[in-house]
């Protein structure tokens, strides 16, 4: 499976964005579809987790009501809507999925095998 991951950009403190991550080739066997982010200079952090077919979710601490991963079972497409924006969220965002089963309760880089190419978010102040 590949997977394309878009809707980065430049905004301003408070706003909102709205992330893809588009699974092509063969997304069979899927368990969840992750989003991480990292910062500069630092290891990639857990943001957002759910399952293949979008019944449940998981979220970091940091971004709770605030970021919302959403999947409809019938498409390969996992969104990440982000709102009410921080520069502290300012990052490279990537997703990913798993094949394993529980990874979704399991928020490491090291449950998640295919990874997207990452999309910029940048928060100014």
């Amino acid at each position: 499976v590949q997977l394309q991951a878009s809707g980065g950009g430049l905004v301003q403190t408070g706003d909102s964005l709205r992330l893809s991550c588009d699974a092509s080739g063969r997304p069979v066997g899927i368990v969840a579809v992750g989003w991480f982010r990292q910062h500069p200079g630092k290891e990639r952090d857990f943001v957002a987790a759910i399952t293949w077919d979008g019944g449940r979710k998981t979220y970091a601490d940091s971004v709770k009501g605030r970021f919302t991963i959403s999947k409809d079972k019938d498409k390969t497409t996992a969104d990440l809507q982000l709102n009410g924006l921080k520069p502290e969220d300012t990052a490279v965002y990537y997703c990913a999925t798993s094949y394993r089963s529980g990874s979704l309760y399991y928020p490491s880089p090291s449950e998640y095998s295919h990874w997207g190419q990452g999309t910029l978010v940048t928060v100014s102040s």
